[in-house]
Order: C-alpha cells, then structure tokens, then sequence
C-alpha cells in the first residue's frame, strides 16, 4: 500500500499577522537614557488597551547609544518597527516617517523623553473611539520654566486666532488620531510644523484630554531663537495673506507716530520756541526699521519654502529601516 505523504505545517512565518489596531510613533533624537523606560511604560499602557498595536521608533539621526538600544527592542520584540534617518532632520520630517509607516487605525504619536507619562495612552486612545478624529494632549500643570511657557501661550494663541479651533495646547506633541484624518494632510506634514494644527484646520472633529506633565531633563532643544523661528513659521503657514496685513499695520503705526510727533512737535514748539526735530525723526525712523526687519524675515521664511518646494529636496533620507 502506498505511503499518503503529508503535507508539511505551514511555517509561523508564512501565517499573516493581523494588522495592528493603534500604532505609536515616537521620534528619538539622543534618547538612550530615556528611551528604554519609554518603551516598557509604553507597552504595559498598550497592553492594558486590549487592542494589537505597533510601536514605530524614528531615529532622528542620534548621535549616542540611542540606535543600539532600538536594534535590540527590536530583536526582542516583534511589536517594535524602528526607522534610522540619515542625519537629524528635525522632529517634523521624523514623524511624518514614522506616519507614513503606521498601520493602525489609531495613530498616536509620542516624544521619548517621558515629559509626558505613557500611562495616559489608554486615555487618549478611547478618547477616538468613541468618535473624536483627534484626542488632543494638554499638558496640565505644565513644569516647564517661564522661558518656555511663555513662547508656548504665544504660540498658541496666534494658531487659535489663526486656525479658528479652541483648544489649549497646540504643542503638546502626545494626541491620538484617527486614520482617516491623517490620511488627508499627509503630504504636508513635515513640511508644515505644528502636525495637529494641520490636522484640525482641515476640520478634523478634536476632544482635549488632560495629561500629566513634568519637566525635560537636561536642557530643552527649544531656545529663544527656535522659537522666535517657530512663531514666524505659525505666521507664514496659518495666517492667510499677512503681507498685507503687515503693510495695513505699517502705514498705520508709521501714520500715528508721524501724527503724534506733529502734535507733540507743535505744543513744545508753541510751548518752549524749540522743537526737538532729530530725537523725534530717530524715534520714527528707528519704528520703521523695526517693523521692516519683521516684514523681511517673514518674507524669507516664504522664499524658503519657495525654494525647498522648486528644488524638490527630500524632507529627510532613510539609513536603516527595521521591520
């Protein structure tokens, strides 16, 4: 009697993994000290959701152990995905590699310097299943130094005047998404700042979600002159036509002045027989050169995006990519 041959168990391999439910992305720039704790946090909240999940590490060009570390969640963990980017591009650029990767329905998006506790990712994952396309982090009791604060209420006000959305805490980088808001603005992100505003101003539906909060250890990565680059940014990508309404406030400013030192001018010269022409002219032309220097770096920052766009550079490069 002839032997019936077997057919052999298909390989674990070959078996198609389910898709993943919610996918974190968490862009690391010099993370070693931070990064390893970040992941265990991170994994005991995802678990706790019940949901499969991925977790998707962007490398922004570290420069310390921050690399080795990734290689070796990754070898003990098939949930973890790990991208190195060539050189650091910046936060933006890193997400958007870390977006375009994402498989989950759920797209949340974290820092790996543990400012922001991941015990709250339960929260803000149920906050977009019961219908939000956004669960946007605000920081409560935000532990920063006044330096930073203060720039941050700036900033934020200026995307609330210019988006037309109410919410707290447009730089709060730890919100959820859902897929099907991201999908639309996915193109822009990286060469827009501020991932969340984008997502909002394109109508997205959005529910705040109170975070914890502590400080950065070490020193931040946002200095007055990032910042003071930051707000120019808010203007030139938010703020419909603000070369016109910068000339509007020019010619008006510059029109008071000239009318106040008309006025003033007169009553000394009336007053005293002696009008103080070169201190007034100074004041005057000192204000004019003041809002020109304004109007001339918002103006850059638009040839800069001119430029980018007409020469077509890649936001960033792929090193190493681990799946």
């Amino acid at each position: 009697m002839a032997e019936i041959e077997a057919l052999p168990e298909p390989s674990a391999r070959l078996v198609p993994e389910p898709l993943p439910a919610v996918s974190l992305v968490v862009p690391v720039f010099n993370e070693e000290s931070t990064l390893e704790e970040v992941y265990r946090r991170s994994v005991r909240a995802l678990e706790s959701v019940g949901k499969p999940y991925e977790i998707i590490v962007v490398d922004d060009g570290s420069t310390d152990g921050t690399w080795a570390l990734v290689e070796r969640l990754n070898a003990d963990d098939a949930n973890v995905r790990a991208v190195r980017l060539k050189r650091n591009f910046g936060q933006h650029p890193a997400m958007h590699a870390g977006l375009t990767r994402a498989r989950g329905d759920i797209v949340v998006t974290m820092d790996g310097d543990l400012q922001n506790s991941p015990a709250d990712l339960p929260k803000l994952i149920a906050a977009v299943d019961t219908g939000a396309d956004v669960a946007s982090g605000r920081r409560a009791a935000r532990d920063d130094s006044w330096g930073r604060t203060l720039p941050s209420k700036l900033v934020n006000g200026m995307l609330r005047r210019f988006t037309g959305v109410r919410i707290a805490d447009f730089g709060c980088a730890f919100n959820a998404y859902s897929r099907s808001a991201i999908e639309p603005v996915l193109g822009v992100i990286g060469k827009q700042k501020f991932t969340k505003a984008l997502v909002l101003s394109a109508g997205a539906s959005v529910v705040e979600v109170e975070l914890e909060h502590r400080a950065r250890e070490g020193r931040s990565r946002y200095g007055p002159l990032r910042l003071l680059r930051l707000a120019l940014h808010v203007l030139a990508g938010f703020w419909p036509q603000p070369i016109q309404w910068a000339g509007v406030l020019l010619g008006a400013l510059c029109s008071l002045l000239a009318a106040a030192a008309g006025v003033w001018g007169l009553a000394f010269w009336i007053l005293n027989d002696d009008f103080p022409g070169l201190l007034f002219l100074s004041g005057l032309v000192l204000g004019v050169l003041a809002v020109q220097g304004f109007i001339l770096a918002l103006v850059g920052e638009y040839l800069g995006r001119i430029q980018r766009d007409v020469e077509g550079r890649p936001l960033y490069t792929i090193d190493q990519e681990l799946e």
